[in-house]
């Protein structure tokens, strides 16, 4: 047996960041023990709120809604593809096609139709303004993945029929980017974003199946999450 790793951050309504315009989570006690007999509350979150999923319909029209993905879209083969040295002098940092060739050079060939992580480092951040980390132009600035990086995922069938990108940040795409080109480049066929991971660092950079739970709501753009690694014996930390 391998091991199982938890790669969401726990929902909470005091230690959370959220998405510049989307709404705060809120949670309520609606029944305690000491008067009812159990413990109950009630959840009040957006879809893209903590850890969370992202399904095609939250940027491209007609494509499909949670509702309409399929089981297998939720269980991939994962790699870890480590950047968070270099975010530490750059926190807009993107993922190159260099970068997804060094690995591969490195590590093996990259498998189809897969979650690809990527570690920042920036779920060290959570809970605190450096999460946003606005700069004085105002504009968020966090790492992700470049244009041509997922361009080049895409033809190359790491992100085939299905897959999934996946960020310890705020989404895949670098925060100064409020056109989210790579979203919108992401979300075709079954494919998913996994954003706001965390325990990365804690995974091999491949050997292991990501496992994405969350609501399943009618016409959902996605949902908030507990995702999963399993990894296999063989996973290690070099590969």
């Amino acid at each position: 047996m391998g091991s199982v790793h938890l790669l969401s951050h726990p929902l909470s309504a005091t230690r959370v960041s959220v998405f510049p315009g989307d709404p705060p989570p809120r949670l309520d006690t609606v029944r305690t023990l000491a008067e009812d007999g159990y413990y109950l509350r009630t959840v009040t979150v957006g879809e893209h709120t903590g850890t969370h999923w992202g399904a095609p319909a939250h940027f491209t029209a007609g494509a499909a809604a949670a509702h309409e993905l399929l089981p297998e879209d939720f269980v991939l083969s994962g790699v870890v593809i480590d950047v968070a040295d270099r975010v530490v002098a750059d926190h807009d940092y993107a993922l190159t096609v260099t970068d997804l060739i060094e690995w591969q050079d490195r590590h093996g060939p990259l498998p189809s139709e897969a979650a690809v992580l990527l570690h920042t480092g920036w779920d060290t951040r959570w809970g605190t303004d450096d999460f946003a980390n606005r700069g004085p132009d105002g504009r968020m600035h966090h790492p992700g993945f470049s244009v041509a990086s997922v361009r080049w995922l895409l033809d190359h069938g790491v992100l085939g029929r299905r897959g999934a990108l996946g960020t310890d940040a705020f989404s895949p795409d670098l925060g100064v980017d409020d056109t989210f080109a790579v979203s919108g480049l992401l979300y075709r066929r079954h494919r998913l974003s996994l954003e706001i991971l965390t325990g990365l660092a804690a995974l091999p950079v491949r050997g292991f199946t990501v496992v994405v739970g969350g609501f399943v709501s009618e016409q959902g753009s996605g949902s908030p999450a507990s995702i999963y690694a399993l990894v296999d014996e063989t996973g290690h930390r070099n590969g």
